[in-house]
């Protein structure tokens, strides 16, 4: 019962990483690796393991919404699914302090794609308006009765972006909302609410592949995640409820900033400690 306390951290965390649609690892990983004092290669695992149960509470409630563009997730998995088990695997082969900085470099670039991103407001009309409306859009209607209307876009890039994704997530547990949710809202357009549940949506089914080596890898710490875990289906079930109410830029620039200064943390407790 010493370790109660991660369960309201825990609601708190997938709170905000699943109305944002970012990886909820982000927060967990370097809470368990320099609060709890797991290892770099564990605390990943139990990161990514965690999300799975949140981001897939999370996935069921955004489908119930409808607002997922299973278009769109079908190309990030055809690329996230191969690279994250490529990723998990070198997760368990690379050095714990070289991991470690992996870790900490990386949350500082994606900070970046964050912090430096334009997103359009939830109201653009990418496919026109009225009678202008381009023949080539898709539409998703939510459950609540609002429209979204989906652009045509090049798979290409997304298809590059999932695979960096995957791998970073399998490596370092992050990296495929940042990559993809950014890429879906600037380069494609995709309205910011349909964005978030798509990576979702992709993050869910892709982590349950990650944990999966990972715990196949070594041994998962039991003792945390089973506080973790129902923190998360709390946080998650919360999530989806504050996230279309959300003004999207607004959280983007503000996780930013959080995930640089845990990255510069990170480093800086590896080389200065």
């Amino acid at each position: 019962m010493e370790l109660w306390w991660i369960f309201p951290v825990s609601v708190s965390f997938a709170t905000v990483a699943i109305s944002s649609g970012v990886s909820g690892a982000l927060f967990f990983s370097p809470f368990f690796m320099l609060v709890l004092g797991l290892s770099p290669a564990q605390a990943i695992g139990a990161g990514l393991l965690t999300e799975v149960f949140g981001m897939g509470n999370g996935l069921r409630l955004y489908i119930r919404q409808r607002v997922v563009d299973y278009t769109t997730a079908r190309w990030v998995l055809m690329a996230s699914i191969p690279t994250v088990v490529i990723g998990a695997l070198g997760a368990h082969l690379i050095p714990g302090d070289l991991l470690k900085v992996i870790f900490g470099v990386g949350l500082v670039l994606l900070s970046g794609s964050l912090i430096f991103n334009q997103t359009p407001g939830a109201d653009d009309a990418p496919c026109g308006d009225g009678d202008a409306l381009d023949p080539e859009c898709r539409r998703i209607e939510a459950a609540d009765g609002r429209e979204y209307w989906i652009p045509k876009c090049h798979p290409a890039p997304a298809v590059i972006l999932a695979a960096v994704g995957g791998l970073l997530t399998g490596l370092i547990s992050a990296g495929l909302p940042e990559l993809n949710t950014t890429q879906m809202v600037v380069r494609c357009r995709i309205p910011p609410r349909v964005a978030v549940a798509t990576s979702v949506f992709a993050l869910a089914l892709t982590a349950v592949v990650g944990a999966g080596v990972h715990a196949l890898s070594a041994a998962p710490a039991w003792h945390i995640v089973q506080w973790s875990i129902p923190g998360v289906l709390v946080g998650s079930y919360l999530g989806t409820r504050i996230g279309p109410h959300l003004p999207a830029a607004l959280m983007e620039k503000l996780l930013g900033f959080v995930f640089a200064a845990v990255g510069l943390l990170v480093l800086g407790i590896q080389f200065f400690t």
